[in-house]
């Protein structure tokens, strides 16, 4: 009786073993997967089998989602590095998860990215290069048709030193969302970029993800913006240019409301409502329906549209005539872009050209229109992160350039404005200034009158009627005392490190040098 009862006891203990031995095994295989995100889900990442390479989408007429396995070692599951491994598609909602902070390496790319792109890199890196975003249109742009036979597009994208999964998310957002016989081109222009990822990872990037018609353009030197556009325009072949900056996102059906002003009238540019996206957060969101406009400081600024452009059949899906357009993305006629002069070279980097171009559409016999029913998402930045070569003033030297060769005697509203800038040479404008006279452009007065009257004019030239829109441009400040900012507890002095009257321009402490006029503030 005694050994029976021994041998159910061990037969007890072997069955107990085995099963803790198999609910042991079977937990830490399933937990495997998520172990390390247990307590921090993401939406949208469940674990899915990896497509092949070779299903990749090169173009598509709508966002396809393109999973990827969420498992250890792929771009979810490390601590992201300096630029997302694998395209990801991402969800519209993002979870608050995608900005905390696990580790210290998690710390160094985001602060890395503020550093030197001034949004979150950390948020960008984990969305990957692609992702849904809200479709911000109004309800009638949806219910549009468009022609068949709209011209074929070129994709100009000019970038320097910028994330490498902003701008793939920038290229992707095109492929993802434009038919594919619209979409002739991506011309990538490289304006001498020096980060390290934007060399060979970025060159083996385009050879094995994107298409064959995907062009990566690099300056020997640094060009900047203007020069940069105007060099990847020449390398362009499809019947429209559409420029769009590096760092945004293409909202559904963008392209086809873009072409067909432009079809119908070649001499018209057009401009999408540009929507934000947060430079912190990544979260895209709707922008109002607003036109550009300018003050005397010849700085770009949205004015509220008149109710007379509204009250058309389309309503609020009406084209919008602008009298100036924010210069970051917009489309033309290739043919008209280069008899309207291009833009001006003789301008360096960045500042003003928008204006400059503006101005000369409408002067000499264009128009320019904000399209509601496009919609593209741009980052919006609180500083520029890099400066100029040199630290040169380039806003002040192009708008010098703008105003001598378009605004006739109405330059003095500006030099009321900024008196210093009277004598600073601006270089030789004779080509652009014989530019206006062979195109039989008008005065910068009928401009005034006909495209912009809510702009309010003083001194001699002055209306008669107030404007219902009044702008009084921006007072710079008066200059009480000028000085150094000394650190008592390093003993170092605070240093502009571009130009000192640079605005958003970053700041360092250095050892105190009284021959360094970049350490003298105001």
């Amino acid at each position: 009786m005694g050994s029976v009862t021994l041998r159910y006891f061990c037969y007890g203990c072997l069955f107990t073993s085995v099963t803790w031995t198999l609910l042991l095994f079977v937990y830490f295989n399933f937990s495997e997967e998520t172990q390390s995100f247990k307590n921090v889900p993401v939406k949208g990442l469940e674990p899915q089998k990896p497509l092949p390479k070779k299903f990749y989408p090169r173009f598509t007429r709508g966002p396809v989602r393109i999973p990827e396995p969420q498992r250890k070692g792929s771009s979810i599951g490390n601590p992201f590095g300096n630029h997302a491994q694998d395209p990801v598609k991402g969800d519209m909602e993002l979870s608050p998860e995608m900005g905390m902070i696990f580790n210290e390496h998690d710390q160094q790319v985001r602060d890395l990215g503020y550093q030197k792109h001034a949004f979150n890199m950390l948020i960008s890196n984990r969305l990957g290069y692609h992702r849904e975003v809200p479709d911000t249109r109004d309800a009638k742009c949806r219910e549009k048709s468009y022609p068949s036979d709209l011209p074929f597009a070129s994709i100009v994208i000019c970038f320097y030193n910028e994330a490498f999964s902003a701008l793939l998310r920038t290229v992707h957002s095109v492929l993802d969302r434009t038919p594919a016989y619209l979409l002739h081109e991506i011309i990538l222009v490289d304006d001498n970029s020096e980060l390290v990822e934007l060399k060979k990872d970025l060159e083996e990037y385009i050879k094995k993800n994107l298409p064959r018609n995907t062009k990566l353009v690099r300056n020997e030197k640094r060009e900047g913006l203007i020069r940069g556009r105007m060099i990847g325009a020449s390398h362009a072949t499809g019947k429209v240019l559409v420029f769009l900056d590096s760092h945004c996102e293409v909202n559904e059906m963008w392209l086809q409301p873009l072409l067909t002003p432009i079809r119908e009238d070649r001499k018209t540019v057009v401009c999408p409502v540009i929507d934000i996206i947060s430079a912190d957060t990544l979260i895209y969101s709707s922008s109002p329906v607003v036109r550009g406009g300018f003050n005397w400081g010849l700085h770009f600024k949205w004015d509220l549209v008149p109710l007379s452009e509204l009250e058309g059949p389309e309503g609020a899906t009406a084209p919008i005539k602008s009298p100036t357009m924010a210069g970051g993305l917009f489309a033309m006629d290739r043919e008209y872009f280069n008899e309207l002069g291009q833009y001006d070279s003789g301008m360096d980097i960045w500042g003003g050209e928008n204006l400059e171009i503006s101005f000369r559409i409408w002067m000499c016999g264009g128009r320019l229109l904000i399209i509601p029913c496009s919609r593209v998402g741009h980052i919006f930045r609180k500083r520029r992160p890099y400066g100029s070569p040199g630290g040169k003033d380039t806003m002040a030297h192009n708008s010098l350039r703008l105003a001598h060769v378009w605004m006739d005697e109405y330059k003095e509203q500006y030099f009321a404005l900024r008196p210093e800038l009277r004598a600073r040479n601006y270089g030789n404008i004779t080509d652009r200034v014989e530019l206006r006279k062979k195109m039989n452009c008008k005065s910068f007065k009928w401009y005034l009158d006909n495209i912009y009257p809510e702009m309010q004019i003083s001194g001699p030239n002055a209306k008669a009627q107030q404007p219902v829109f009044i702008n009084r441009g921006q007072k710079r400040p008066k200059i009480l005392r000028r000085g150094r900012l000394y650190h008592l507890q390093t003993n170092k002095c605070l240093v502009a490190q571009g130009h000192p009257s640079q605005k958003g321009g970053l700041v360092v402490v250095r050892e105190c040098d009284y021959n360094d006029q970049n350490q003298v503030g105001d």
